[in-house]
């Protein structure tokens, strides 16, 4: 018998409010890519898609991610390879 097991990956809790409300305005801006936030804040993409996921409403979230699947400017390497 075959387990699913899904890894998960907790929101680092060692961000000021302050600090999050960043994360998150970057993450919402279409011409900030996820490589940007890496380097301010050291927070992955798949951390800041859980914390997109955990702060906003399902329907924005649902938004957010349909606007940023597969958009160039959101990640580096795409940008570069098509640029």
């Amino acid at each position: 018998m075959t387990e699913n097991i899904q890894h998960t990956t907790k929101i680092p809790c060692h961000f000021s409010k302050s600090d999050l409300s960043r994360i998150i305005e970057m993450a919402w801006d279409d011409k900030t890519p996820f490589e940007a936030i890496k380097l301010n804040f050291n927070c992955s993409e798949r951390e800041v898609i859980n914390l997109m996921k955990k702060t906003l409403k399902r329907g924005s979230y649902r938004k957010w991610r349909q606007r940023v699947n597969g958009r160039k400017a959101k990640h580096l390497k795409k940008l570069r390879l098509h640029a």
